[in-house]
């Protein structure tokens, strides 16, 4: 589906036609350039690779130094690939105005890492047994982990305490409440998964 590269910029709220606030993201879209173009005789689809951010030279490897000079344009942070119906040449800019006139959009990102947890914070269990009648130290563990006589193992995918956040998540239908091509913002309603400042994709 077709989108950009983005910057999440932060949170803020806007006050809606009725006056209700309404908590949004503001996400810095492109510009991005059009940094290759995959062919079905080539690569067997078709997209368009984009990048966005600029990059040290010193900091780019040759082969991805030879894309950009293909390109005619400066080493990239970010890569990522889109399909659109549009047609599209090397070098083109593509920027936030494709987003005028578009209701919702999906905005991808990481999630905050937030370190080894438990289970109760982690998987929403609710804890074992009662605080009180004889027992001090099982409030918040996972109980029975399922292991018998046979199999005489833990199934993998047992929901355990880990290491939680750091993953690839998807927001989807997110409404979109102002284009500012100037400043080449988006701003969605609600959240978005990352820190400010974090690399996200949005696409229609």
């Amino acid at each position: 589906m077709p989108g950009l590269i983005g910057r999440k910029i932060g949170m803020t709220s806007v006050f809606s036609a009725d006056g209700k606030n309404v908590p949004c993201t503001v996400i810095e879209a492109g510009p991005c350039v059009v940094t290759q173009v995959k062919t079905v005789e080539k690569d067997g689809y078709k997209a368009y690779q984009l990048g966005y951010g600029e990059a040290k030279e010193k900091r780019t490897n040759k082969p991805m130094t030879g894309i950009f000079k293909k390109a005619g344009t400066t080493p990239k942070k970010h890569l990522a690939e889109f399909k659109f119906d549009e047609e599209y040449n090397l070098g083109d800019t593509l920027t936030v105005e494709m987003f005028n006139g578009v209701g919702y959009v999906d905005v991808v990102g990481t999630s905050k890492g937030k370190g080894f947890q438990g289970v109760v914070k982690r998987h929403g269990f609710g804890g074992v047994g009662q605080a009180t009648h004889g027992q001090d130290d099982r409030l918040r563990k996972p109980g029975s982990i399922g292991a018998c006589s046979y199999p005489a193992k833990v199934f993998k995918g047992m929901r355990m305490g880990g290491q939680m956040g750091g993953d690839r998540v998807t927001t989807q239908n997110l409404k979109v409440l102002k284009v500012i091509p100037e400043q080449n913002l988006i701003i969605v309603k609600g959240s978005t998964a990352g820190y400010n400042g974090s690399t996200v994709l949005i696409q229609k």
